[in-house]
């Protein structure tokens, strides 16, 4: 049986990061309303910028943000499932983590799908993917030089 500490220790931190993906899935987030905002703090940095590399600036900043959310949304998740285990590793943990993190990319962009100043996409779902497969590389890694 699990405890209610137990859940609180380890899946609140994934249902709390959960909630903060759909957050930014919302129209607030959307391209046209981060531009701005971006454009400006970019201007600040680098005066002489012409607008295309704003765009290409701000296009490769919101992708990168996908992966950086999906992969902390791996570790969490990673986490979660080894919960106060005593094995170091089980495969079980990164393919559970991986399954659950394709089914939250794929529910947040139909979500994106139901907001008007938002799209949805397959490679939105595909970066967000990646994002959860490089934590799950990242902890092997760890374990692996753990054990040594």
């Amino acid at each position: 049986m699990i405890s209610c500490r137990h859940l609180v220790r380890y899946w609140l931190p994934v249902i709390v990061w959960m909630g903060f993906i759909f957050w930014m899935s919302t129209g607030t987030f959307s391209s046209e309303n981060t531009r701005s905002l971006f454009e400006t703090g970019l201007r600040l940095l680098v005066p002489g910028i012409s607008s295309d590399e704003v765009d290409l600036v701000h296009t490769i900043s919101r992708k990168a943000a996908h992966v950086f959310e999906y992969f902390i949304l791996g570790l969490l998740l990673f986490r979660a499932f080894k919960g106060a285990s005593a094995a170091s590793w089980n495969w079980r943990w990164p393919l559970l983590t991986v399954t659950i993190v394709l089914f939250w990319a794929a529910s947040d962009e139909f979500h994106q799908s139901l907001v008007s100043t938002r799209t949805a996409s397959v490679v939105d779902a595909g970066i967000d993917t990646a994002g959860g497969v490089l934590s799950q590389i990242a902890t092997a890694v760890r374990y692996r030089y753990q054990r040594k």
